[in-house]
């Protein structure tokens, strides 16, 4: 099989009581496995078997509809599980290329929150939302239906995702119900904000001089 369900790196009640086991285990066991086995299904036998994810969203409007859904649930859970850890939250050091850049480009951390948490509670239905860099290696904030996300070449606003939150009410109903607003704020004491810096750097060709 071209991809597999990658390994958590902690086990399913570590993120407690933010984000509760039992939905864990659903989610990654359930849903990221269903994606994972779909979009392996979708590619097989094509020219897309062996190729990278990224390189596949970022033409996906060349592709079927299974790989854009499955290739995005893929890809955006992959994601999602590496930028949250049992020892994160707060907010990254003020030395960090990170916090430099969000302090450039919304003001303060503070005004970045509201506006990410702004981004993934008005996103109507199932979806994400997002902090990203843009081509001219900006930080800029968004969201995205379904299981699209911002490689994806048929999105309004396109980068490279650093941070990821699932907003499909799955990754949250049996512990917040409709209060999605309480889920997206807990969200902010699991941020791995060592695994986003490490994100921004990648795709950040100026990050040195910030």
């Amino acid at each position: 099989m071209a991809f597999q369900l990658p390994d958590l790196s902690y086990a399913y009640d570590a993120l407690e009581p933010h984000v509760d086991a039992r939905t864990m285990e659903i989610h990654y066991s359930k849903h990221h496995a269903g994606y994972t086995s779909k979009l392996n299904a979708a590619i097989e036998g094509t020219d897309l078997d062996g190729m990278k994810i990224e390189d596949i969203l970022m033409h996906i409007s060349e592709h079927s509809m299974a790989v854009r859904n499955n290739g995005g649930g893929y890809y955006n859970h992959k994601l999602f599980w590496e930028v949250m850890s049992p020892d994160g939250g707060g907010e990254p050091s003020e030395r960090t290329n990170i916090h430099k850049a969000i302090v450039r480009d919304f003001g303060s951390f503070a005004k970045f929150k509201e506006e990410f948490s702004a981004a993934a509670g008005t996103r109507f239905g199932s979806g994400w939302a997002w902090l990203c860099v843009s081509g001219s290696d900006h930080l800029f904030i968004t969201s995205t239906p379904n299981q699209d996300n911002p490689l994806m070449d048929v999105v309004e606003n396109q980068g490279t995702p650093i941070l990821g939150l699932d907003v499909w009410e799955h990754a949250y109903y049996l512990n917040y119900q409709n209060r999605r607003p309480d889920y997206v704020n807990a969200f902010f004491n699991v941020i791995n904000w060592q695994e986003v810096t490490e994100r921004f750097n990648a795709a950040n060709k100026g990050a040195s001089d910030l």
